[in-house]
């Protein structure tokens, strides 16, 4: 026997917790899946922000990462939302009820909430992951306040590295290390970079490791230059990655419309209504928020926004069937 539900959230953080909160407080009863299977640790990529500043509500010190997904989460939970820290590994959305499974078991629903998300590319050095937000970092717009007057590298030479070093300018002087001359920036964007005199340039360096202080905190790179072989520190007070991300959407190829970089059609493009922005995939009944389908702002708190939104459209969807 399938395990039934009206609506099922695959995936936790901030879209996931707030559209749990809002279908809950609808009286649906969702059900959240928020295991790894669902693209990473339960609560999303704030789980590894050690502080937050940015996040309305929350002045004088901001709020830990792990302490606001707890709270979100509690919150749905108080209105009747159901919590399980499972792996989803296989979905089925070619027709009504919606199938997902967890293993073998199998669970049903009328509707479903994508909060998957994405991750940042990594360079792949041992340990890595462990140092996030230990001196390592992935968002400028998160985490650059941290470095007031102090010296940063920024990894990468697409537009994404240009935008955080240009950002992080702000703050203090960054130094862009990029594994060749050549950049695959646009021209607009690199050039804007490179008039800044805040910005230096350290060129064909490949990253080897992370150079840490004695309380195991990022404090630059070794790298090796691509053309000479020398192996050289790189010192600074915070490194910022800035290669990319990878939304997390392996689990619904070949079952909704994707954007050639992985992320999550929506709204009118998507086959949704035309009339107003909204969360519709190309599945109906299938909805989908925050980072997972949004590779422009990738904030805490436009992806909590997002799944207010894909509650509200989920909910008006199921009133409309009854």
């Amino acid at each position: 026997m399938s395990e039934k539900h009206r609506i099922i959230v695959i995936g936790s953080g901030p879209a996931g917790d707030t559209a749990a909160l809002y279908t809950a407080r609808a009286g649906l009863k969702p059900l959240v899946l928020a295991g790894f299977g669902a693209g990473g640790p339960p609560g999303g990529q704030l789980m590894l922000t050690t502080e937050i500043e940015n996040f309305p509500g929350f002045p004088n010190g901001g709020i830990s990462g792990p302490e606001l997904m707890a709270r979100m989460r509690q919150q749905a939970i108080d209105f009747g939302a159901e919590f399980r820290d499972v792996d989803v590994t296989r979905v089925d959305f070619s027709k009504q009820p919606f199938r997902i499974w967890v293993d073998d078991n199998e669970l049903v629903a009328e509707a479903v909430i994508i909060s998957t998300g994405a991750r940042s590319r990594l360079l792949g050095i041992d340990g890595e992951e462990k140092l996030i937000a230990r001196g390592l970092h992935t968002c400028a717009t998160c985490d650059g306040a941290f470095y007031r007057n102090k010296k940063m590298i920024v990894i990468g030479g697409g537009d994404t590295a240009m935008e955080e070093a240009s950002f992080l300018t702000r703050f203090g002087d960054v130094n862009v290390v990029h594994r060749r001359e050549e950049f695959r920036a646009s021209k607009t964007m690199l050039e804007r970079a490179q008039k800044n005199p805040k910005i230096t340039w350290t060129l064909n360096e490949q990253p080897l490791e992370y150079l840490k202080r004695d309380n195991g905190t990022v404090c630059g790179i070794k790298s090796r230059n691509t053309k000479t072989g020398e192996v050289t520190d790189i010192k600074s007070d915070g490194v910022f990655l800035a290669i990319g991300h990878i939304p997390n959407t392996d689990l619904f190829k070949g079952q909704l419309k994707m954007h050639d970089n992985g992320y999550l059609v929506t709204g009118a493009a998507a086959g949704g209504p035309k009339e107003h922005p909204n969360t519709y995939t190309s599945v109906e009944g299938v909805f989908a928020a925050g980072d997972v389908q949004d590779h422009t702002y990738r904030q805490a708190i436009t992806a909590a926004g997002t799944g207010c939104m894909a509650a509200i459209d989920a909910e008006r969807w199921l009133a409309a069937r009854e």
